[in-house]
């Protein structure tokens, strides 16, 4: 696959993800309807973040060293974490009574929830720092994406609308730098050295 079909595909799941993203605050919030469908859909943000930041970080690992390769792994953990999370609280839970749920987030799964949010929160972190040392994204929307994954990660630990307006401002940076990563194709110069394509 070419290095600007790549681009774009992982730049789709980047707005796929803001939007998905969005769609859960939405149902959160009350904006939205609690339906099958909503609840099905919700822990794709997740995913489709994952294949983002796989894009993103292709994108600048020309420039990111090794802090970047270490904050893309941290990150693309943390999000198939959360991916594994969400699936949990929508496919597993709501089948398992009340009592049962407790139990498990009182042990093992709790711990492995919080080790999640942990190794996502550093990954988002790091990755960041690396991207903004890269400066091939604009500089506004990583910092949009840091920010709001700050109580994204940390979902359990913060108050609900502090949560909810995290992860609009997550939103709005991940869509921000998959526009940028979505228009890389056109721009041969940022392409990784060795990939760029023949004028």
């Amino acid at each position: 696959m070419h290095s600007s079909a790549l681009y774009r595909a992982t730049a789709t799941a980047g707005f796929a993800c803001a939007v998905l993203l969005l769609i859960n605050v939405f149902r959160r919030a009350g904006l939205l309807p609690e339906t099958t469908l909503t609840h099905a859909i919700a822990p794709f943000g997740a995913l489709t973040g994952l294949l983002a930041i796989t894009g993103l970080y292709l994108l600048i690992r020309g420039t990111a060293g090794t802090l970047g390769l270490i904050g893309y792994l941290l990150n693309a953990a943390g999000l198939a974490g959360a991916y594994a999370i969400e699936y949990t609280l929508h496919y597993v839970f709501p089948f398992l009574g009340g009592t049962k749920v407790n139990e498990l987030l009182a042990g093992g799964t709790g711990q492995a929830f919080l080790a999640t949010s942990v190794v996502l929160l550093a990954g988002v972190l790091t990755f960041s720092a690396a991207a903004l040392r890269a400066g091939t994204l604009p500089g506004l929307a990583v910092v949009l994406y840091a920010t709001g994954m700050i109580p994204g990660a940390l979902r359990n630990m913060v108050p609900l609308p502090v949560y909810l307006i995290g992860l609009v401002v997550a939103a709005a940076g991940i869509a921000w730098m998959s526009a940028r990563l979505w228009s890389a194709q056109e721009e041969p110069s940022l392409l990784p050295a060795g990939r760029r394509m023949p004028a």
